[in-house]
């Protein structure tokens, strides 16, 4: 591993005690974890959260290409946001937990600097994130960034404001490369690896006293005068360190039952469903988990069953998604885990050419888990007419201007986490622009 790889994923590091019991049942108690599953490209939200009642009409018509057949979609229980509701009949599983009271939907969520209506933004008098319709651009803006001269995420600002007590040696992690929403301004980011932490090459960091893995603690200890070296040896010994830990964690995990799939999420999901009860019982108190997946920039073959069509793909999520929430509730940590459903944008109401949809901004979010209050759609859900009021693109192709911010939506996720109120504009900076922080989402 080179020094760019150990400085994009290593994390603090660990006593390694932490993982090695011990700890009361009382202390495991107060645990809380945040999953950020994070759609990459930029899933349409408008064929995954669907109106069934007079505004299907206005859906339909905007997309003659790419609607949804209403016979076809899993119907939601009740009416929400002034509206009754399907969702894509890929979908169907997370549907059935909607129905339960277990998920709820965020309408027309995205990044925003102040609250803003689509005329504001066409005649330009409200300020807007830079970078529109960029898709490295808006994943760093959902994520918290603040710009090249603050790299860090909302999650990872917020972790290094929770009260002492509440913090541990992996508050922050990422389970690929990106890590924008988890990195903090003064703190490394872990990785949790979706495969095996276990070997380094021919080590087994299992095996503690083999001579391989007795030269690898050696290397961690090595003392350098220059700057350079010294960084990298610093970086190595967190990631060996980190990579240890996370080993005793798999070696106490169950493997969860249920069918994960095969795909990418799938894996990374199992692996964080057995090994979240480990880190309960060792006593962790927060953690804010990143696990970015997916191929949703579908600006051709949208429909249909093409690996990377999103019908596809969110049969793929719903697999997945469904047996990891399934496993938690079994392994007993519904009250302790929620999972928040991003991407990148939304998607424009007017189709693409190819038979897909273009970048666009407004975008329907879901969060999932016990502490949610779910059967609902929460904030308001926009009018599906391109050049409609909401509509912010002056072409007129159904550009959507947010009405809740993806901020509001972090901030009430991290005062789950005991994110101080005093702080919150410390972690979530343009929520100084709105009189209202947080959304009805969780239970009181």
């Amino acid at each position: 591993m080179d020094r760019r790889h150990f400085l994009r994923l290593a994390g603090a590091a660990p006593a390694l005690g932490l993982l090695g019991g011990g700890v009361a049942d009382a202390a495991a108690s107060d645990y809380r974890v945040l999953v950020c599953l994070f759609l990459m490209g930029g899933n349409d939200g408008l064929n995954s959260l669907v109106p069934t009642d007079g505004a299907y009409t206005d859906y339909s018509a905007a997309r003659p290409t790419l609607a949804l057949q209403k016979n076809s979609l899993t119907m939601l229980s009740g009416n929400s946001a002034g509206h009754s509701f399907g969702m894509h009949p890929a979908l169907a599983g997370l549907a059935a937990q909607y129905n339960k009271g277990r998920l709820a939907w965020i309408a027309n969520v995205g990044p925003l600097i102040q609250p803003a209506t689509a005329a504001q933004v066409m005649n330009h008098s409200v300020k807007v994130p830079s970078f529109l319709l960029s898709h490295s651009d808006q994943q760093s803006w959902q994520q918290g960034w603040l710009g090249d001269v603050d790299l860090s995420g909302w999650g990872g600002r917020a972790l290094e404001l929770l009260p002492t007590s509440l913090r541990n040696a992996f508050s922050a992690v990422t389970m690929t490369t990106q890590r924008t929403l988890v990195l903090g301004r003064n703190s490394p980011v872990a990785f949790l690896n979706p495969g095996d932490s276990r070997y380094w090459g021919r080590a087994d960091l299992a095996m503690s006293a083999r001579d391989n893995v007795q030269a690898l603690n050696r290397m961690a200890n090595w003392q350098f005068a220059n700057q350079y070296d010294a960084e990298y040896s610093a970086t190595f010994a967190r990631g060996l360190d980190e990579a240890t830990s996370f080993t005793a964690a798999e070696l106490a995990a169950t493997v969860p039952a249920g069918d994960f799939g095969t795909e990418q999420i799938g894996i990374s999901l199992k692996k964080l469903a057995s090994v979240l009860p480990v880190f309960k019982s060792r006593g962790y108190k927060r953690q804010v988990i990143l696990l970015p997946w997916g191929n949703f920039d579908t600006h051709t073959n949208q429909r249909g069953g093409t690996k990377t069509s999103q019908d596809a793909q969110l049969a793929v999520v719903n697999k997945a998604l469904s047996a990891f929430d399934a496993a938690v509730v079994a392994s007993g940590l519904d009250q302790n885990v929620v999972t928040l459903g991003m991407t990148d944008f939304g998607r424009t109401l007017r189709p693409a050419s190819g038979g897909g949809s273009d970048h666009a901004w407004g975008n329907h979010w879901f969060a999932l888990g016990g502490p949610v209050a779910g059967g609902q759609v929460l904030g308001a859900f926009p009018t599906l007419v391109p050049g409609g009021p909401d509509d912010g693109d002056p072409g007129a192709g159904g550009r959507l201007v947010p009405t809740t911010s993806s901020d509001q939506v972090g901030a009430t996720l991290m005062q789950w986490l005991g994110l101080p109120d005093n702080h919150v504009t410390d972690a979530f900076p343009y929520l100084a622009n709105f009189s209202q922080k947080t959304i009805a989402l969780l239970h009181a």
